[in-house]
């Protein structure tokens, strides 16, 4: 296995026409959750990945699981909970720049997520654990559960790899910067968005935030920097700036971070030099915003190389 996932994913509803959405009467539905879409993007890409949770034992349950499936994602560790539903989410599309989320996700089965579900052959069997700091927020045990990942990672020698993903919804700023903190300190590579370094440090510089993760104690950070692009900075592979790539029109945002992860990491994977990994997150994350959905716009290898090269921009970039 490549590429070793879990957490939460939700059905996700979008009123099929702009505007608030008291006034919509009929819904799109879609597959959503920043670990399956890092997922299904190293999938795409022709990684082997593995994502895994607990899903309600009911429709939207089994829509997810099926998809994910389908996509090419391994599946075969999700569980199956008869006494809790499958979260859900809205996204309102009021206008082009105003977006709002809203989430449906109290007590549902993945927050049920616990230790004990864990398997430590399949973690072990992986190059590398994404994760991100939304599933620590779910509840204590999902808590517990990322850092017994965590723990079989570091004993098996897979590289552990960290998107704080803040969700300031789910949990106090005191307890998300305590938990988010602990658990940067037992990455070997962080991938925070700059409000996210903000939030944390109370930098406002990329250089500055990127030292103070180094010193809490990753070998590397990856800061983006949305439309800027990325810098990077790493004890081993040095420190730069990755230019972003230009949209024309950003559909939606929603996503793009989850893109630049699996774009990432699946350069680490083909073992290309720390800034072409960066850039192809890059690519991936500005691809990404371009289409409606969460995994809509995730590309297959030839396109993000074509979209790298420059070539055909006018389809790829619409």
């Amino acid at each position: 296995m490549d590429v070793v996932t879990l957490g939460e994913s939700m059905v996700l509803f979008t009123p099929e026409t702009p505007g608030y959405m008291r006034y919509a009467s009929t819904f799109t539905s879609k597959i959503a959750g920043a670990e399956s879409n890092v997922a299904v993007g190293l999938a795409r890409l022709g990684h082997h990945v593995g994502w895994f949770s607990r899903l309600g034992a009911d429709e939207f349950g089994k829509k997810i699981f099926t998809f994910l499936r389908g996509e090419g994602v391994d599946v075969s560790k999700a569980l199956f909970d008869g006494e809790a539903p499958t979260g859900l989410y809205f996204k309102e599309m009021v206008t082009d720049e105003e977006i709002n989320v809203y989430y449906y996700r109290g007590n549902s089965a993945a927050s049920r997520l616990s230790p004990e579900d864990l398997d430590e052959a399949y973690i072990a069997g992986a190059r590398y654990l994404h994760l991100t700091g939304i599933t620590p927020a779910l509840s204590a045990s999902c808590r517990e559960t990322v850092f017994k990942a965590i723990d079989i990672a570091k004993q098996k020698g897979v590289t552990v790899v960290f998107d704080p993903n803040l969700r300031r919804k789910l949990w106090s700023e005191e307890e998300a910067r305590r938990v988010l903190l602990d658990i940067v300190s037992k990455a070997d590579i962080v991938l925070p968005g700059i409000s996210e370094g903000e939030f944390l440090f109370g930098k406002d510089q990329p250089e500055d935030m990127a030292k103070k993760f180094i010193e809490c104690g990753p070998s590397s950070v990856v800061l983006k920097l949305g439309a800027e692009g990325a810098y990077y900075y790493s004890k081993h592979e040095g420190e730069g700036y990755v230019p972003g790539f230009p949209i024309k029109r950003v559909v939606d945002p929603v996503g793009a971070g989850d893109g630049f992860a699996a774009g990432f990491l699946s350069g680490l994977l083909e073992r290309l030099p720390f800034e072409k990994a960066v850039q192809r997150g890059a690519a991936i994350g500005a691809i990404v915003t371009t289409f409606s959905g969460d995994v809509e716009g995730l590309p297959d290898r030839k396109k993000v190389e074509t979209f790298i090269k420059g070539m055909n921009q006018e389809d790829i970039l619409r």
